[in-house]
């Protein structure tokens, strides 16, 4: 029986409950679509039981306008090298565990017209789910890791098995891109936790220490402080892999700070690896060019998860490891940062436009809008020249991180609605498209739709986190948001361009127009949730933003405050002892 009135253990089924159902997969005998049927209810209890976190009443439930973690669980993993399998959820990472359910319980809808391998298929996708609910649970460093590499494989199969003809390319291009990210990533990783000491904590106050799980959380707050000062006074360096830990260190000691190669401090280099490592997963150009080749390859629902999923995984990690636990160099490399952002913006939106191939189209499309992503986490703009105000940056981080599940909605949409027709017609050239408004007209109507979500039409959820990041960023550059806006021109000139070339016109140009029946119950079943999002958080965003803004805003006010011990420290004379060094020139 599960134990539903205990969080922890809720956390830790909502996780593991697809990879357990893969296992007793792997027993069965296949038998036509019943694997499938299994599948697809386990990923609907996996969306129930996160929708019940919203609206339970239990301790379950996550409590809307709280800054801090919920459901913090965490027990030893690997002690000999203080790992701990350290779990818990807040503004940032909850939003993103029910987009993972909800897409992943949509694509599995949508698999019905996989016919091959099924059962492998079904093991691999729900292992793939326990992946990504794994990387925004985690918060030890090694078990975001080990969750992180689990998503690669399945994917790699996924694509490569199931995949069009250039299945075998597509799969290996997104193995190695993804496999040398993980690479500089893990690197990182082994330089933070070597150079990390949970001593250096001491002159934090108790509970801001014990908050991040360093010690038994059951424990009563007597024995707490018994645990820590036994850590205080310990004769070795205690290392750790907690990343709450990790990025008190980053804003409150040195540890990061002192130089290392080349000039530059061990927590820019670190920066400089993760930092690569999340963008080759958002992707941002020039590291993006696996996604299009991926997209265009995998089947439907796997480009479904693609968009709608692992591509938040970037953000989400520069969000909360890169900038909370690296501060220095996300504030020297801040501009960086948004230029990339901008760059992937303008690329990624001209690439859309010269696309004969729609799915193709709507690959690049999520370059271009990830962008955003990217720009809005970047904008560091609370600095001595703004008298340290953080409004912007909020208003910036809060716009990236609602762009993330607008995007995670109106994406998976529109390639969903691309497989469709290639399923009915067999082929996306736009060009042999025409006439889907008379022929289908309630899969046109919503495609219109969802269309219009990705384009950022004021009224739908593209629009919000779009607007929210071009505000943020006028009083951090006025030239990268004049370029940031006028990218909604182009995004609208290949969205519409597409609308007219496949949905209007007097008739069907390509072949197999007997094949253009009216949407299937299923397909109307999967889409019109999208849909209907999509409106619902373009009219009522507040019902979004009072989950995520407080631990935003308070990630960045953390932020800010190391700005102004930073800049201070800076002005100081060079024998003035402070705990955060003046930044390298870089």
């Amino acid at each position: 029986m599960l134990e539903f009135s205990n969080p922890a253990i809720f956390i830790t089924w909502l996780v593991f409950l697809p990879a357990l159902a893969a296992l007793v997969i792997a027993f069965l005998p296949s038998r036509g679509e019943t694997l499938k049927q299994i599948s697809f209810g386990v990923t609907a209890v996996v969306f129930l039981m996160s929708v019940a976190m919203i609206f339970g009443s239990g301790p379950t439930r996550f409590r809307a306008g709280v800054d801090g973690m919920q459901h913090m669980f965490s027990v030893p993993w690997i002690p000999s090298f203080n790992i701990n399998y350290l779990t818990g959820l807040d503004g940032i990472s909850f939003p993103l565990v029910v987009l993972t359910a909800f897409v992943s319980m949509l694509a599995m809808g949508a698999s019905w017209p996989i016919k091959k391998y099924e059962k492998g298929y079904c093991i691999l996708f729900l292992l793939l789910e326990t992946g990504m609910l794994g990387v925004f649970c985690a918060l030890d460093f090694f078990l975001f890791y080990v969750f992180w590499e689990v998503m690669l494989l399945p994917m790699y199969f996924l694509i490569g098995i199931w995949g069009g003809p250039r299945k075998e390319y597509a799969a290996i291009k997104f193995f190695l891109y993804t496999l040398v990210g993980s690479v500089l990533m893990l690197i990182a990783i082994l330089m933070l936790y070597f150079h990390s000491d949970l001593r250096a904590l001491k002159s934090l106050p108790p509970q801001q220490v014990v908050a991040t799980g360093v010690v038994n959380l059951k424990l009563d707050e007597a024995a707490q402080q018994d645990a820590l000062q036994k850590i205080y006074s310990a004769e070795l360096p205690q290392h750790t892999f907690n990343i709450l830990a990790l990025q008190l260190m980053g804003q409150h000691t040195d540890l990061f700070t002192t130089p290392s190669w080349y000039g530059h401090s061990l927590q820019w280099w670190a920066f400089v690896l993760l930092g690569i490592g999340f963008i080759i997963k958002v992707p941002s150009v020039p590291l993006h060019t696996w996604l299009p080749d991926a997209h265009v390859e995998a089947p439907t629902p796997i480009s479904m998860i693609l968009a709608g999923v692992l591509l938040k995984m970037g953000g989400y990690g520069l969000l909360r490891i890169c900038y909370p636990i690296c501060p220095q160099a996300g504030y020297d490399l801040a501009y960086v940062v948004c230029l990339i952002g901008v760059v992937s913006m303008v690329y990624g939106a001209f690439a859309a436009l010269a696309q004969n191939d729609f799915k193709r189209l709507v690959a690049y499309s999520s370059v271009s809008h990830m962008g955003y992503v990217v720009l809005g986490l970047g904008v560091w703009s609370a600095f001595a020249g703004t008298q340290y105000n953080p409004d912007y940056w909020k208003m910036g981080m809060n716009g990236a991180m609602f762009q993330m599940i607008a995007h995670g909605i109106s994406s998976p949409g529109m390639f969903f609605l691309v497989g469709v027709v290639y399923d009915r017609v067999h082929h996306r050239n736009l060009n042999e498209f025409g006439g889907l408004f008379a022929r289908m007209p309630v899969y046109s109507g919503i495609a219109v739709g969802i269309f219009f979500a990705g384009l950022g039409l004021p009224g739908l959820c593209g629009f919000i986190g779009e607007v929210f990041v071009v505000l943020s960023v006028w009083n951090y550059s006025v030239a990268l948001a004049v370029i940031s806006a006028a990218v909604v021109i182009l995004t609208a000139a290949y969205i519409l361009w597409a609308i007219q070339r496949v949905y209007l016109g007097t008739e069907y140009k390509g072949p197999h127009g007997e094949a253009l029946t009216p949407f299937t119950l299923r397909e109307f079943s999967i889409a019109a949730p999208l849909l209907a999002l999509a409106i619902y958080f373009g009219i009522n965003p507040k019902s979004l933003l009072n989950y995520m803004q407080p631990s935003v805003d308070k990630t960045v006010v953390e932020l800010t405050d190391w700005t102004k011990k930073h800049e201070a420290a800076a002005t100081k004379p060079a024998t003035a002892e402070t705990t955060v060094k003046p930044p390298h020139n870089s």
